[in-house]
């Protein structure tokens, strides 16, 4: 007896877990109200929650501002960061180390703020479904931390306040590479009939040297590095920004989406 064809599935055109949604909702609600804010609030906030690596250096080696100051009697450059020391209240609350995490739910625009939620809304489902809500949430503050530290160890003394969630995304990047390239993945070899392919989030994970094993991921690590490197270098003097780019702070996300990748993942590691 024949039966008949089974309907074809559905696919929801927008389908991402809640944890995912209501994280780029915030990021929207925050810049919403920030821009909206006076200047003398955006200035509050800043100084309080934005990460600012020159405040953390000199928490942990105070003489580093005395030679700031010295030095700033004859140079410029030096007077210009104790301007910024004290416009951003550098001297005053301490290390305020919860601006590890709470400059990544700032941004500058509405372009920076739409670009970062599409990439959390890109990269985000099948990660949070790997991870779970709360390991997820956990897992972006850890990369935003990692992010900030490697801006940080380039740039000690910098007075610039960093913002942005784009360290966290690109943490994401680098933990759905542990998996979307494996077989039956999106960027994987199609060793499955379709039919019977995977679901994303229930590929076995790639060991760290089973990844940089594959050529599709050494040549995404290559493409990765090589844009983030000129557009995040480069992006003022190429006219695409009018602020500097954090580059550095995208790698130690990168990385560290990588490296923490098996503390969070729920699945089974790759036979």
């Amino acid at each position: 007896m024949h039966g008949f064809p089974a309907a074809p599935r559905r696919e929801p055109m927008f389908n991402a877990p809640p944890v995912v949604i209501g994280l780029a909702a915030l990021l929207v609600v925050i810049y919403a109200l920030f821009s909206w804010a006076s200047p003398q609030v955006q200035d509050a906030v800043i100084r309080n929650y934005a990460f600012v690596p020159g405040r953390l250096t000199i928490s942990i080696w105070p003489s580093r501002a005395l030679e700031l100051f010295v030095k700033a009697n004859s140079d410029a450059e030096a007077l210009e960061q104790v301007r910024a020391m004290r416009d951003l209240h550098v001297l005053v609350g301490g290390p305020k180390v919860w601006t590890l995490v709470t400059y990544a739910f700032l941004h500058g625009a509405w372009s920076h703020v739409l670009l970062n939620t599409v990439w959390l809304v890109a990269f985000g489902p099948p990660v949070a479904r790997r991870f779970g809500a709360a390991g997820f949430l956990v897992f972006m503050g850890v990369t935003a931390i990692a992010a900030a530290l490697a801006h940080w160890a380039v740039a000690p003394m910098d007075f610039m306040p960093l913002i942005g969630a784009s360290g966290s995304d690109s943490g994401l990047m680098g933990a759905a590479a542990r998996f979307v390239f494996q077989p039956g993945g999106p960027l994987g070899p199609q060793t499955y009939p379709r039919p019977l392919r995977r679901e994303i989030e229930d590929l076995p994970a790639a060991s760290l040297r089973e990844m940089l094993a594959e050529p599709r991921v050494r040549v995404f690590l290559l493409i990765w590095l090589g844009t983030n490197f000129v557009f995040g270098a480069f992006a003022r003097s190429l006219g695409l920004s009018d602020m500097p780019v954090a580059w550095v702070a995208h790698l130690g996300g990168f990385v560290a989406g990588i490296l923490t990748f098996p503390l969070f993942d729920r699945r089974r590691p790759s036979a």
